[in-house]
C-alpha cells in the first residue's frame, strides 16, 4: 500500500535504502572508470548515496498515494 501525503511507511524506507546502495555502487563504478584505478573516494560515494536516499524519502513524503505532488488523497 502506498503512503498518503506527509506520511511514510516501512516500504518507503526500504526503497530509500535500496536507492542509497545502488547510487553508491554506480558512483563507485563511475569513479573507477573515470580514474582508471580501483581507488574509491568514500566521501563522494557516501554523499551521493545519502543525497539520493534523502531525495527519494522527501519525494515520497510530499506525494500522495496517487503520486501527485502536494495534493490531498482522493476521498
Amino acid at each position: 500500500m502506498k503512503s498518503s501525503l506527509f506520511t511514510l511507511n516501512k516500504a518507503d524506507f526500504i526503497k530509500g535504502l535500496v536507492i542509497a546502495v545502488l547510487t553508491g555502487i554506480i558512483t563507485a563504478a563511475y569513479s573507477t572508470v573515470q580514474n582508471d584505478s580501483l581507488h574509491f573516494d568514500w566521501k563522494a560515494i557516501s554523499i551521493a548515496a545519502i543525497s539520493a536516499a534523502f531525495a527519494y524519502i522527501t519525494k515520497n513524503l510530499l506525494t500522495n498515494s496517487n503520486d501527485e505532488f502536494l495534493k490531498k488523497d482522493p476521498s
